[in-house]
C-alpha cells in the first residue's frame, strides 16, 4: 500500500504553486476598461514560464508587452525568490515607469503579495491588476500534511524546497502573516480551479479542491472577483476559460460570469 501511494504521489506532484516578483504597491486600479500596457507572468512552484504560453500568447495577441519570467522557484524561500531573482528580472524587461499588471500561477500569487509589502522607490513600477490563478492564499492543507508526515516530509524537500515549505495553513506560514497585515493595496481577482485529478492529495483537503488547494482557500479579502473554472491545478493553465477570464480582467478590472 505504501509503494501504491508513493507511486501516485509522484505522478501527481506537477506541484503547488506559482510565484511572484517585488516591485513597489501603486494605488489599486478602479474598475473599468483600459488598454494594453505591460503585463509580468509569474509561474508556479516547480513550474516554468513555459506553464503560461497559452496565456502568454492570447495577451501578446492582444497587444500587451509581456515579460514571461522565469526564476529557481524550489532553490530558496519566498523573501529571496522575490528580491534576488524576480524583481531584478522585472527592472529587465520593463525599465521605463509606469504601472504593470500581474497573471499569476498557484505561488506566484503569494510572491506579488509578498512584493505589495516590499515598497522600494529604486524602481517606479508599480503593481496595476492582478489576476491569482489558483492561488494558495490562506495556505496548502497538502503542505501541512506533507510536512508533518516522515513518509512525505522528504518529498515535500525535494518538490518544494524551502519555498514549499513556507506554503501551509498555520500562523507562521508565509499566506497567514501575509492575510494578517490585511488585504492587499492592488486590484486583484481570482480563478480557482475545481476538480481534482490528485485522489491522495484531495483526501487530505476540507471541501472541493483542484488537487493542491481547495477552493476556499483561494479567496482572500479584498479581491474585486472571484470564479471558478472546472480544471485541476495545473491544467487550468492551458483551459480556454481561465485565458478568456485573465483577459476579461485585465481589461475591466472584473471577470465575466455567464
Amino acid at each position: 500500500m505504501i509503494a501504491f501511494r508513493m507511486a501516485l504521489l509522484l505522478a501527481a506532484v506537477p506541484v503547488l504553486a506559482g510565484m511572484t516578483p517585488e516591485v513597489p504597491a501603486g494605488s489599486p486600479a478602479e474598475a473599468g476598461v483600459s488598454t494594453p500596457g505591460k503585463v509580468a507572468l509569474l509561474h508556479g512552484l516547480g513550474l516554468n514560464s513555459s506553464s503560461l504560453k497559452k496565456v502568454r500568447e492570447a495577451l501578446k495577441a492582444d497587444g500587451y508587452r509581456v515579460c514571461s519570467l522565469d526564476y529557481p522557484s524550489r532553490g530558496f524561500p519566498i523573501d529571496t525568490l522575490v528580491r534576488r531573482f524576480v524583481r531584478p528580472a522585472l527592472t529587465r524587461c520593463f525599465k521605463d515607469s509606469g504601472s504593470v499588471d500581474f497573471v499569476t500561477h498557484s505561488m506566484g500569487g503569494i510572491l506579488v503579495r509578498r512584493l505589495s509589502t516590499l515598497p522600494d522607490s529604486s524602481h517606479p513600477l508599480r503593481i496595476g491588476r492582478v489576476v491569482m490563478i489558483a492561488p494558495p492564499n490562506q495556505g496548502s492543507e497538502v503542505v501541512d500534511s506533507m510536512a508533518g508526515s516522515w513518509l512525505f516530509g522528504g518529498l515535500l524537500d525535494a518538490w518544494g524546497g524551502p519555498a514549499g515549505h513556507e506554503l501551509g495553513t498555520d500562523s507562521g506560514s508565509m499566506p497567514r502573516r501575509l492575510t494578517r497585515l490585511g488585504p492587499p493595496a492592488f486590484a486583484f481577482g481570482v480563478i480557482a480551479a475545481n476538480k481534482s485529478l490528485d485522489p491522495l492529495f484531495s483526501e487530505w483537503i476540507a471541501g472541493r479542491d483542484d488537487g493542491k488547494v481547495s477552493v476556499e482557500n483561494t479567496k482572500l479579502e479584498g479581491m474585486r472577483d472571484f470564479v471558478e473554472v472546472s480544471s485541476s491545478h495545473t491544467m487550468v493553465l492551458w483551459k480556454d476559460e481561465t485565458v478568456r477570464q485573465v483577459r476579461a480582467f485585465l481589461k475591466t478590472g472584473r471577470f465575466e460570469h455567464r
